[in-house]
């Protein structure tokens, strides 16, 4: 993986790499998963005697949440007052600081949480928040864009949660993807955090494959990774084949693998920004 390492090293010391942020991320700082929202859910629509809950996903139940309560605004409530972790679980992660320390000029995240701006205003590092259109016209290059795809809890309309949600985004015709896929065409991207079981992630990655593939400069497209602690034959052999190189590691606990992949990038890319080309 060192090579992979180095070059992906290489792309970030030259600014020309983004970073996608998932879920995996934020639960390693204690945020509950999505089983917990899907329980809480349950709870709150009183369908624990549903066998069928359980296995809906929360997308449909948010769906059914928005038509009993006319909004999502009161769960949105819940989901700000349980998902927040402590600033010091935060200043204590080992991710969090490197994801600081690496200083990408743009990171996507599908969480809804406020943990990666907590880390940049922990460590004194400016950056500018996207999550709707709004705040397109105010955006900078100046400082790190963190640009919250699924939406950001201080704004309730730019959330991604319910099943109708998703299948607007899957369109991918948003100002917000659009700007994703200028950004992905020139730029090497490093997911974190994922899974890649999500589809509409899948679908995101297979459109910008689909577009090198139209295209006559497809060999000039920068290269891009996933980090996955573990990755079967048939999911590595399809992500491949999307242009995506995916790393992984032995170590059985998927935080202290990512804390330590993204210790050693960490390191090279200190070399590289010394000078030092060892």
């Amino acid at each position: 993986m060192q090579s992979d390492i180095d070059d992906l090293a290489g792309s970030i010391n030259e600014r020309r790499a983004i970073l996608f942020v998932g879920a995996g991320v934020s639960m390693v700082v204690g945020l509950p998963s999505w089983q917990d929202l899907i329980d809480h859910m349950i709870g709150e629509l009183k369908l624990e005697e549903d066998d069928l809950g359980r296995n809906l996903g929360h997308p449909i139940l948010a769906e059914y949440y928005r038509l009993r309560h006319g909004s999502i605004g009161p769960l949105r409530s819940w989901m700000d007052r349980e998902w927040k972790v402590s600033e010091e679980r935060v200043k204590d992660s080992v991710i969090h600081r490197h994801i600081v320390d690496l200083d990408f000029p743009l990171i996507y995240t599908t969480n809804y949480d406020r943990n990666l701006e907590v880390a940049f205003t922990i460590q004194g590092k400016p950056f500018t928040k996207i999550a709707n259109e709004r705040d397109l016209t105010f955006a900078t290059s100046e400082h790190t864009q963190i640009v919250k795809f699924h939406g950001d809890f201080d704004d309730d309309a730019s959330l991604v949660l319910t099943e109708t949600d998703y299948f607007a985004r899957l369109n991918f015709d948003s100002p917000v993807d659009v700007k994703f896929r200028a950004d992905a065409m020139s730029r090497t991207l490093l997911f974190v955090g994922y899974s890649m079981q999500d589809l509409n992630i899948r679908l995101l990655l297979h459109r910008v494959w689909e577009s090198w593939s139209r295209s006559a400069y497809e060999r000039n497209r920068p290269r891009s990774y996933v980090f996955l602690p573990r990755a079967g034959r048939a999911q590595e052999a399809v992500l491949n084949s999307w242009g995506i190189t995916v790393l992984t590691s032995e170590m059985s606990d998927p935080g202290a693998a990512l804390a330590d992949f993204l210790t050693r990038l960490t390191e090279r890319v200190g070399q590289l920004r010394s000078g030092d080309e060892a």
